[in-house]
């Protein structure tokens, strides 16, 4: 059994969910990240002898030297997240979203395994009515779609990699995101009690943060048949466009009011549908609903004071 991961961004709002569901599953963990959010996402672990945290930058190649020698599966989370996040600093995105995956890649042996995530942004702005696949063109629009598309390209060209096109998560986690469009819109339901909607018609997939994990260890433990490949993971029956996730929130948020702009526009142009059939016939597929991941979130944000976890 290939038992050593190193996750970087291991305490980021993926990776404080991945470790623990890692662990789980009988795996030596170890998590690297250099908390920018001062976030403390990782503390519910630090019981666990199979766990390890290291402080520091996933650009630093000596200590990346080191921590890949000691693992058999490396799975590089750490990233600059998101369109608006990229912008904000390109040079910093472009070291940490690719330049930091390509060190990576070059410090490891051929035998190691690699599981990468990536976006099914790099899709672009399809029409919202043909499926994308993974042969489809990739087509980002950001610069953060741009550097993760790049990053995957130079894996794919090497050997012992997977990659997986993650469709836009939802979910809670110890290092949670408002930002992310499942997350905010019920989050703006019940603190603000309504929200401004543009472009109402664009589409896109959705998956619980929970099926995320999962499907990492599903390609841990399939590598053999699953490695060359990108596989584009999302949930079957949330390809849904931005007004059908909102009337789908007001089932459970009866008074949140949503006025549909049509003056304006989302920065974000994402508009598209996809197949995870792929992933299907490789043995794995999403099960938790749209409906579980926001009855989550409510019962989370009734935890949470107002104005923690925004990234902005």
């Amino acid at each position: 059994m290939s038992n050593r991961v190193l996750v970087t961004g291991g305490a980021g709002y993926l990776g404080a969910v991945l470790c623990e569901r890692l662990l789980d599953a009988g795996y030596l963990v170890t998590a690297i990240d250099s908390l920018v959010y001062q976030q403390n996402s990782l503390f519910h672990l630090c019981y666990n002898p199979r766990f390890e945290f290291i402080y520091g930058d996933v650009r630093d190649e000596h200590l990346i030297q080191q921590l890949v020698r000691q693992a058999d599966v490396l799975i590089p989370l750490a990233a600059v997240v998101g369109a608006p996040a990229c912008d904000r600093d390109p040079s910093f995105a472009r070291s940490v979203n690719l330049e930091a995956v390509r060190r990576l890649n070059r410090l490891r042996s051929p035998g190691q395994l690699v599981v990468y995530p990536t976006t099914n942004s790099g899709y672009g702005t399809k029409s919202g009515d043909v499926f994308c696949t993974e042969d489809t063109p990739l087509e980002p629009i950001s610069l953060y779609g741009q550097t993760k598309t790049q990053a995957e390209q130079e894996l794919l060209g090497s050997p012992n990699t997977i990659t997986l096109r993650l469709a836009t998560v939802f979910g809670l986690s110890p290092r949670m995101r408002l930002d992310l469009l499942v997350n905010h819109f019920v989050y703006a339901a019940t603190t603000d009690g309504y929200l401004v909607i543009f472009e109402k018609d664009f589409k896109r997939n959705y998956i619980h943060i929970r099926d995320v994990a999962d499907c990492f260890v599903h390609c841990i433990e399939n590598a053999s048949r699953l490695i060359g490949r990108p596989y584009n993971v999302g949930l079957d029956a949330a390809n849904l466009s931005k007004e059908e996730l909102a009337l789908k929130i007001k089932q459970y948020v009866p008074n949140f009011y949503i006025h549909f702009a049509a003056v304006g526009s989302d920065p974000d142009k994402r508009n598209y549908i996809v197949s995870n059939q792929r992933l299907r016939e490789a043995g794995f597929e999403a099960k938790r609903s749209l409906e579980e991941g926001i009855q989550e979130l409510l019962k989370g944000y009734r935890l949470m004071g107002r104005g923690q976890f925004k990234n902005a």
